[in-house]
């Protein structure tokens, strides 16, 4: 019979070799600073349990449940649990934390630890029995399943190059098998690498029902040693074939050994099928990999790394010429719970056989052509085997006598990774390369349980699901709610104008120019008033030269050059005296305004403008690129030719009191500072915004209105406003995070406009 091994060396697909998918399910107690037990509720912001597919409750109503997609890279697995931990760590009141150990803070007396309060009554009946069987105490055991599929096309490939099995469905399920016998016999090396359970807080043992006392001395993992949480000893499934597994599961649970099937808690399930039975027909799909401790120096319990090698630990577990028997399974779950048991700083006691495992991995490796990142993964692993104090459990150990206490060293790190969460409240980590509005429309999508699927990351395409109601939506606010011809509109600046000022609105009187030369011949037009020079597409105030006196012909020459690096046609118009304001219209209601400050720095009488400049830009809201809610000023062309017409250059020193403005335009993304006014500004502008956002077509829209007086009211015969325009793309993230005033969250509302079933 032709090995696996020999299979994939045939057909030379080694690069498939290492394409799998995966999803991590992962476990945490919410706690207080004082390193009890939260026992507030499940937060209301998470939405509906029911149906939410990442954020959850395990057994209690105090141990979230983080749930990643299926995903075909490690390095996305990874980056959906660090956003799902940045969403859950900002939603938890102020004073909670999450725990990032396996083994519990303190604990209260067992009948006051809350059991998950949950829709549907037979969930909250089985965490009843499993009280009632295991005790309380034992569920709050929290850690790391690691979900994985084979690539289906390797999988075919391997299918058709061999004879033995006749059935794509029996094959499939055979390497499955093979994995789970294998790793089964062999997890031991994976408890000694990865367990990160030495100790834990006299309170679990304490309400132990089976009597257990503390281990007198640090171990590797007290969660996968007797200690920790496991069936019975007379629930016995044997994984020799699927049938075998299908009955004896089955069996178990007719016979009340197991209430149901997910009761059964093997370092390995059989996955794929709503139930076991189907599995006969269907084959497996998955494995489920249960055994793995959460890794505290790791913000979301399991790093990159971990995942790398209990990938390549699987792929070597079917490369493996062997198939372990039932016999070996069995040894190895004995080896598994000796090594639970030894000191981490101990040599284990499988020392030869792990070298030989780590080994067989290398040559693996470099036989299908791996990466120098997955050999360093081993020879990190083989260290660890040598030195046992770079394991994460001796590695807790020393943090802990450091800290001085158990408590102590989980609450230190806690509150350090609720730290780092709230540093950036703009920001969503794993994305922070997509466009900041794109990225707080996800949070709450996250947040709400809404599914998400990223379709075009660099183009900010979303798709959104509740159940059978799909939604597209780019760059945060372009939704399937606007009609097709809006963002055309506003896109071009002279069409939007007519659009608008045959609509009656007001708008500034200006040309369009398709040549700098045919430009220049219009200076005479122009010379001695105020104008603005702009391009005619775009967007975030980009090439905007403002002259509120009048242009030099040079002047003008250079603002044409700004604005024709833009874009392909460029606008002249009048410049409007008065106060600029950016209304945000979200489904027919203006939800927030914005004045927008152009960029400035106020002198100290001590510093240069370039020195002010770098001082005011080290304020955290402040970024590049638009991953800020507010942009660093910058000092080039445009800016230095603004503190010309003031006199200035960059390294003059500006009076103490004295305001030196760096850009004429307004704009956030041009460095300008941000002032909320939404509660301010009369009603009638706001009336005024929503109407022109309706006659372009439009649900969301950026209204740029110039106002020289907000408070006095606006009327169809004396307009107080001119519009200057209207933008498809409006930026959310600026009125959420503002320099002065009420912050206005707005991504919400496009959920809300999108999904009324769910956001209300």
């Amino acid at each position: 019979m032709k090995t696996i091994k020999e299979n994939i060396k045939e057909i030379k697909m080694e690069n498939a070799f290492y394409q799998a998918v995966y999803g991590i399910e992962k476990e945490g107690l919410r706690t207080l600073s004082s390193g009890k037990l939260a026992l507030t509720e499940h937060p209301r912001q998470f939405g509906n349990r029911s149906f939410h597919p990442y954020i959850q409750t395990d057994f209690s109503e105090s141990q979230l449940e983080f749930i990643t997609s299926p995903v075909t890279s490690i390095h996305e697995t990874h980056r959906w649990l660090s956003a799902l931990h940045d969403v859950a760590l900002r939603t938890i009141p102020e004073d909670e934390y999450i725990w990032p150990m396996s083994m519990p803070v303190t604990l209260p007396e067992e009948e006051a630890i809350p059991v998950a309060n949950l829709e549907k009554r037979e969930d909250v009946d089985y965490r009843h029995y499993l009280a009632e069987k295991y005790g309380k105490t034992k569920q709050m055991l929290s850690g790391v399943h690691y979900n994985f599929e084979f690539d289906k096309e390797f999988i075919e490939r391997l299918y058709q190059n061999q004879t033995d099995i006749l059935n794509p469905v029996d094959f499939k399920s055979a390497i499955y098998l093979k994995l789970a016998k294998n790793f089964l016999r062999y997890q031991w090396l994976l408890t000694y690498l990865l367990g990160a359970a030495p100790t834990g807080d006299e309170t679990f043992f304490k309400n132990d029902q089976q009597g257990n006392s503390a281990p007198r001395d640090y171990i590797r993992s007290i969660r996968s040693s007797h200690y920790g949480y496991a069936n019975s000893d007379d629930v016995s499934i044997s994984f020799e074939t699927v049938a075998d597994y299908v009955a004896d599961l089955e069996e178990a649970v007719s016979e009340g050994k197991l209430s149901e099937e997910r009761e059964f808690y093997s370092g390995v399930r059989l996955r794929g099928t709503k139930t076991v039975h189907e599995l006969l027909t269907k084959g497996i799909s998955y494995v489920e990999l249960r055994i793995f401790d959460l890794n505290p120096f790791d913000a979301f319990g399991m790093s990159e790394q971990d995942m790398q090698f209990v990938h390549l630990f699987c792929m070597l577990m079917v490369w493996k010429e062997d198939t372990a028997t039932m016999a070996e399974v069995r040894e190895g779950k004995k080896m598994s719970d000796a090594i639970a048991l030894e000191h981490p700083n101990d040599v284990t006691r499988f020392q030869n056989e792990g070298l030989d495992l780590i080994a067989q991995m290398e040559e693996m490796v470099r036989e299908t052509n791996g990466t120098e990142v997955q050999l360093d993964c081993i020879q990190q692993a083989k260290n660890q085997l040598i030195y046992p104090e770079e394991t994460i459990a001796a590695r807790i150990i020393k943090g802990i006598e450091e800290a001085g206490s158990y408590l102590s060293f989980g609450m230190k790190l806690a509150q350090h990774y609720k730290k780092e969460a709230l540093k950036r409240p703009y920001s969503l980590r794993g994305f922070s390369n997509m466009e900041m509005s794109t990225q707080l429309l996800l949070f709450d999508a996250l947040q709400k349980g809404l599914k998400v699927e990223i379709l075009d990351e660099s183009e900010q395409f979303l798709k959104l699901d509740y159940q059978k109601h799909s939604e597209y939506v780019k760059n945060a606010n372009m939704t399937s709610k606007d009609t097709y011809i809006a963002p055309l509109i506003m896109e071009n600046k002279t069409v939007t104008k007519k659009v608008l000022a045959e609509a009656g609105f007001k708008v500034p009187v200006g040309e369009e120019y398709q040549t700098k030369a045919e430009a220049e011949e219009s200076y005479w037009q122009y010379e001695n008033k105020g104008i603005v020079v702009k391009p005619k597409s775009t967007n975030y105030g980009v090439g905007i030269s403002i002259f509120k006196e009048g242009a030099s012909f040079e002047d003008y020459q250079s603002a044409m050059d700004f604005a024709f690096k833009e874009d392909s046609a460029v606008l002249v118009e009048e410049f409007i005296e008065g106060t600029e304001y950016r209304f945000f219209v979200l489904d027919d209601q203006v939800a927030a305004i914005l004045l927008r400050v152009p960029a400035n720095v106020v002198g100290d009488g001590k510093h240069t403008v370039k020195e002010l400049v770098t001082e005011k830009n080290k304020n955290p809201l402040r970024g590049t690129n638009h991953r800020a809610p507010l942009e660093e000023i910058q000092l080039g062309e445009i800016e230095q030719l603004m503190l010309k017409g003031q006199g200035f250059t960059i390294d003059s020193i500006p009076e103490n009191g004295k305001r030196v403005y760096l850009r004429e335009n307004s704009n956030i993304s041009t460095g300008g500072d941000s002032i909320d006014m939404t509660d301010l500004i009369d009603q009638t502008y706001k009336d005024a915004a929503v109407k022109m956002t309706k006659t372009i077509g439009a649900k969301v829209c950026g209204v740029d209105l110039i106002i020289p007086d907000y408070q006095k009211p606006s009327t169809v015969d004396c307009p107080g406003y001119t519009v200057i325009e209207a933008n498809f793309n409006p930026a959310m993230h600026m009125h959420a995070f503002v320099s002065e005033g009420k912050g206005r969250p707005l991504t919400m509302g496009i959920l809300k406009m999108l999904f009324p079933e769910v956001i209300n």
